[in-house]
């Protein structure tokens, strides 16, 4: 998307899923489950960049328990509206050896990205592995992981908003929309 023109028409043409209080509902419902889950332990937190530092930024002052914090960026889909190959471009930095981790992730779509973030984290030592995502996207296929603590459930269409982009754009929009369907 090379112009502010053609990313304003996009908006223009797509349509609110998700309105912006519905989202931040929904960031506080995740809130108090993680709370109620790890409170009284210091899990090294793992946010998923770029798509979950809108929920990321959110999302942690709302936590009541003492954590580590750190990111990791892995992906499928760069800009494109479909994954691809597995892309890891920041693996963890922190020792996961015997720590409990949480990893934040805006959407858990076929679920693959999940799994390998999983797998990765679990062959470095974690004691155990937790993910919260904001959103969960409907499908039809099996997942080969699910997420423990979600916001809210989307259709299977392309959305973007609130950390999700399209090509690249509109990570910043406070609600989540979706491409109008033809």
């Amino acid at each position: 998307m090379n112009s502010d023109l053609q990313a304003k028409s996009i908006l223009d043409q797509a349509e609110i899923l998700i309105p912006a209080e519905q989202v931040q509902t929904a960031v506080a419902n995740i809130a108090c489950k993680l709370n109620a889950a790890l409170t009284g332990t210091c899990p090294l937190v793992l946010s998923v960049m770029g798509g979950a530092v809108v929920f990321t930024g959110q999302l942690l002052p709302q936590l009541t328990f003492p954590l580590d914090f750190d990111y990791i960026h892995v992906s499928r889909y760069g800009n494109s509206q479909e994954g691809g190959s597995l892309n890891w471009k920041v693996e963890p930095r922190e020792n996961v050896s015997g720590r409990i981790v949480l990893v934040l992730d805006d959407l858990l779509d076929e679920g693959e990205t999940l799994a390998a973030i999983r797998q990765r984290v679990m062959a470095l030592g974690a004691s155990r592995f937790y993910s919260a995502v904001f959103a969960v996207k409907q499908t039809k296929k099996i997942r080969p992981v699910h997420a423990d603590f979600f916001g809210v459930e989307l259709p299977c269409r392309f959305v973007f908003g609130f950390g999700m982009d399209i090509q690249g754009k509109w990570r910043n929009l406070p609600a989540v929309y979706a491409l109008r369907e033809k």
